[in-house]
């Protein structure tokens, strides 16, 4: 496993990059973290936290990690995917809280040819507790240049 920046492995650019590293990797999983703070996208004041329903794209930027890091260890680029949903997002907690990490794990459950993938996806509070999770499905087309041109 080799040991990336965020920002080499995730096509996304600030102010969208919500998660800040990938943790660990191996062919089918990964690890990544998150800490929130005053500077996160989407933090409320008033709340003290990032609301739950962002984790959705904390799983969805995991995801990106994982494809990006395998792209970069075989000499590829990095490349853009879609998040085509989510099924069974399930939260446990209304907000992400104001400094506290989080680990988004990420499983591969499946994958076509066509590079359609299904992943199971939860987030660990500071105390490995889960605090949201789901299975996540997401495309990643071979070209995505003529993709997006269709």
């Amino acid at each position: 496993m080799n040991k990336y920046p965020i920002t080499e492995v995730i096509p996304h650019r600030a102010p969208m990059v919500l998660i800040d590293q990938l943790e660990q990797y191996d062919k089918e999983s990964a690890i990544c973290a998150v800490t929130i703070t005053t500077d996160s996208p989407f933090y409320d004041a008033q709340q003290q936290g990032v609301a739950s329903y962002i984790g959705n794209e904390f799983m969805a930027q995991s995801i990106a990690a994982f494809s990006g890091a395998h792209a970069l260890d075989e000499g590829r680029a990095v490349t853009i995917g879609f998040l085509l949903g989510s099924r069974k997002y399930k939260t446990f907690q209304p907000y992400f809280r104001l400094a506290e990490k989080y680990l988004i794990t990420i499983n591969e459950l499946y994958q076509e040819e066509s590079g359609l993938s299904v992943f199971d996806c939860e987030i660990l509070d500071a105390n490995q507790q889960v605090v949201a999770k789901a299975n996540i499905n997401v495309f990643q087309p071979k070209d995505a240049e003529t993709f997006l041109q269709k």
